[in-house]
């Protein structure tokens, strides 16, 4: 019911921002010089929900491959049917369906959930996690993960990140078609488009598409206080403080982020870039935030 009412959510904003165009005329005023906004608009559309929806479904392959994963299907160690006890517990406790459960390849503290659904996860945490943390926090942080899956942030941030991408593919072809045909006076009326569409086009699609991403990093970032909060609940604010004060010790020196893929459902971001670009706030935030009782 959640991810309908997400689709539908998205499908409305949409509907609504078309209406839009339609009110203050661009769509006639576009058609009449030639381009097909209605057309164009459902292609972009198309493309862009379509991409994000295949992420979303290949998720854990692409994961599993970018990291090197490895699945816990039998348990080798204490240490490993631990991890799976804990995730299964945690996971009934939040209401999902039990995840693949993994270990990567990493020197550096970190640990990710991805997946299609809240029933088909995959919850994976670094060798360096394990080696560095104590169990009852390694616990918070699984629980931090779980709450990822049990939030449905996954399909949120995808269903997001789909509309963005429609809107940058649309508005860049009109913007292209625009500064065409007023500025370099190109072709595009006549079936094709001119070199100078095709330029301001891929320009237009960078330029967008960073602000885009802007939008998806916010909500990122308000998506992880949530988890840390749920982390909290499934463990204790105590120990899920305690394990973010533990992975910014741990953290310090460490160059080794996830793949770009899967970094925004990860417990740590040692991205580098500027704040309006991350996907996580920084630990001492999360921190001050569960002090204070808030990550709602």
């Amino acid at each position: 019911m959640r991810v309908l009412l997400y689709v539908a959510t998205n499908f409305a904003i949409m509907l609504v921002l078309w209406g839009v165009i339609q009110v203050l005329g661009l769509d006639q005023a576009l058609t009449q010089r030639g381009f097909q906004v209605g057309p164009m608009f459902a292609m972009c559309a198309i493309f862009g929900m379509g991409g994000s929806f295949i992420s979303l479904l290949i998720s854990k392959w692409m994961a599993k491959r970018a990291t090197g994963a490895r699945v816990i299907e039998q348990p080798k160690s204490d240490a490993e049917a631990w991890l799976v006890q804990t995730v299964a517990r945690q996971a009934q406790s939040a209401g999902i369906g039990m995840p693949e459960v993994a270990i990567f390849p990493s020197d550096s503290p970190n640990a990710f959930a991805t997946g299609a659904s809240r029933d088909k996860a995959l919850v994976a945490v670094s060798e360096g996690l394990l080696r560095g943390m104590k169990r009852d926090e390694i616990e918070v942080v699984l629980g931090h993960e779980v709450s990822h899956v049990a939030n449905g942030d996954m399909v949120t941030l995808t269903l997001i990140q789909g509309v963005l991408n429609t809107f940058v593919f649309f508005l860049a072809r009109v913007i292209g078609y625009a500064v065409d045909q007023f500025v370099f006076r190109g072709q595009s009326n006549r079936g094709g488009g001119g070199i100078g569409y095709f330029v301001v086009v891929l320009f237009a699609q960078i330029v967008l598409g960073i602000l885009a991403s802007t939008i998806v990093m916010w909500f990122s970032r308000r998506r992880e206080f949530r988890a840390d909060a749920g982390g909290a609940q499934l463990g204790s604010r105590d120990g899920m403080i305690a394990a973010l004060g533990s992975l910014k010790a741990l953290s310090e020196g460490q160059s080794e982020p996830l793949p770009d893929q899967i970094k925004a459902f990860g417990i740590n971001d040692r991205s580098g870039f500027s704040r309006l670009f991350m996907s996580h706030p920084p630990l001492d935030e999360r921190i001050d935030a569960l002090r204070r009782g808030a990550g709602a």
